[in-house]
């Protein structure tokens, strides 16, 4: 019933009554009298960009917006007003807002929209660009306000597709349609900021020293290998004695280095024992 009610409340909300048509007939009669001056009072233009909302006694004559190019109202009569329908940006300022967490976090971002009906934009609202900047600031720090820290720093992309639903959502009935958000920047109080930085370097610690001890325990058991390996072939040993020898004397030229035969160490070994 509401809805029939509304119906019918829009279809005569562009009646003028017997008064209006007279004002009008006068006015369609004081044109013609005066015509070739009225002409420049009567055509009107708008760009393509542009939609016009004409107004016939404070009541709207259509349900149409007209432009782009020429068209034509009556004077005395009827008024008009432009509506830009390019896609508008604007910042939302910083805001300080209490995460789910409990950390208290300045957020700031972007915001793209256009105006998709020219004449829900002037006849709902007073100032459409106005409203959507305050709801813009208001759905950001509700939306936020739902989540942690670690979801607001890793998961931006959802964040901005969740205020992009809402601000959609809350502005439709205004003729405007949001198009894009963006989270810009997340300042952090700067002791939060220290915190964070000594426990990510404490981890890459632990990993560093991680990564060395299996590091250390993977070179034990290769020279436990090698160790069986030249236990078995005496002469493994003696030509690794050599490889030795040929590397030290190749890197380090001033080093004197005095060759002696491992088989005489193993006799003093054996004679000591």
């Amino acid at each position: 019933k509401s809805e029939k009610r509304q119906d019918l409340h829009d279809k005569n909300s562009g009646k003028l009554g017997c008064c209006g048509w007279l004002l009008v007939f006068i006015s369609i009669i004081f044109v013609i009298v005066t015509f070739p001056l009225t002409i420049f009072m009567c055509v009107k233009i708008v760009k393509e960009y542009e939609r016009a909302v004409i107004f016939r006694l404070g009541r709207i004559t259509d349900r149409k917006a007209k432009g782009p190019g020429l068209f034509l109202i009556l004077p005395c009569t009827d008024n008009f007003v432009k509506v830009d329908l390019r896609t508008v940006s604007f910042d939302i300022p910083p805001q300080e807002i209490l995460t789910k967490d409990s950390v208290t976090v300045s957020v700031d971002g972007v915001v793209y929209f256009r105006v998709y009906c020219p004449i829900s934009a002037v006849a709902n609202v007073t100032n459409a660009h106005s409203s959507t900047r305050l709801l813009a600031q208001t759905t950001l720090r509700n939306v936020l306000g739902t989540k942690n820290l670690a979801e607001l720093l890793s998961d931006r992309e959802g964040i901005s597709l969740s205020m992009q639903e809402a601000l959609d959502e809350a502005t439709h009935p205004w003729g405007i349609k949001v198009e894009r958000v963006e989270i810009k920047d997340v300042k952090l109080p700067h002791q939060l900021q220290r915190a964070m930085a000594a426990e990510a370097e404490a981890s890459r610690e632990a990993r560093a020293k991680i990564i060395a001890a299996e590091g250390e325990m993977n070179a034990s058991r290769a020279l436990k290998e090698a160790s069986l390996v030249m236990a078995d072939s005496p002469s493994a040993l003696q030509l690794r004695y050599l490889q030795t020898l040929n590397t030290i004397a190749a890197e380090k030229n001033s080093t004197i280095i005095f060759p002696l035969p491992i088989d005489i160490i193993q006799h003093f070994m054996h004679w000591k024992a």
